[in-house]
């Protein structure tokens, strides 16, 4: 894995939600800032999670799961926040059996600058020695940072990580030079032992501080065959992976009460 794009996927999901659908060869992580997700999956995993929370599934040899915000928030029009990853898995672990965590937000690691300028939450990895619960199979820290008008957060940050910082609202720059970002930007930083990023003095009127996802990874440099809902090595795995779900090879949906093929129920 050289690059950024082999260790972080994006994953788009609507407003309602997805029906059962596959996955094989990676881990999903979903991370929810307001609002509320349902998962189920069909190897027994899944709930619900809300402010703060993180559900990381390891997806492994494959399995079929749904994902969803309840009905009743959907129809309200209710406040839905959050974000994604796939984060590639290493062509040792591709067909490990699949594993769910479920990250409170309770859980992870708080952690504040020196002048509480920057709040930290360590959901995955490690911070200057502040471990988060997440469990990777890869070196790899995950980090919400709420970053006050004006201050400056600069965090160590492993010679031999990647990293890249995604701002999930407000205005600030990011490096020694400032380079600026904004909402739904993603910054990706050059080599280096620290990742900096400053909030901008006025925000917008929505935002009071700059929230930032900083993120990063060993690289595994490996070559990466991604389709759909599969992230393998090889084409060859891919039609593997086609093959076995449209023979039922990666389970088959639960009847739970609740739970529909449409998604869940409120």
């Amino acid at each position: 894995m050289g690059t950024l794009a082999d260790l972080l996927l994006p994953q788009l999901v609507s407003s309602k939600g997805t029906p059962w659908h596959p996955h094989r060869g990676f881990e999903t992580v979903t991370y929810i800032i307001d609002g509320i997700f349902d998962h189920q999956d069909s190897n027994g995993g899944g709930g619900t999670i809300t402010n703060g929370d993180t559900q990381w599934m390891t997806v492994g040899s494959g399995l079929l799961h749904i994902e969803a915000p309840p009905e009743h928030l959907v129809v309200s029009g209710g406040l839905f926040h959050g974000l994604q990853l796939w984060v590639n898995l290493p062509a040792r672990d591709k067909m490990m059996a699949p594993r769910y965590q479920d990250i409170r937000g309770g859980s992870v690691q708080l952690l504040t600058t020196p002048d509480g300028g920057a709040l930290l939450r360590v959901i995955a990895g490690e911070l200057d020695g502040h471990a988060g619960p997440g469990i990777t199979h890869t070196p790899i820290t995950m980090v919400h940072a709420t970053v006050a008008p004006g201050a400056e957060l600069t965090l160590p940050w492993r010679e031999d990580f990647n990293g890249l910082a995604y701002v999930l609202a407000g205005r600030g720059s990011v490096g020694p030079d400032r380079r600026p970002v904004h909402m739904g930007q993603t910054a990706v930083f050059g080599a280096g032992s620290s990742l900096t990023v400053r909030a901008d003095e006025k925000q917008d009127s929505n935002t009071p501080d700059l929230e930032v996802v900083l993120l990063g990874g060993q690289p595994i440099r490996e070559p990466m065959a991604h389709y759909g809902p599969f992230v393998m090595n090889t084409k060859d795995e891919l039609m593997q992976a086609f093959e076995d779900f449209q023979k039922g090879r990666l389970g088959t949906v639960p009847a739970v009460h609740g739970m529909t093929a449409g998604g869940p129920q409120g």
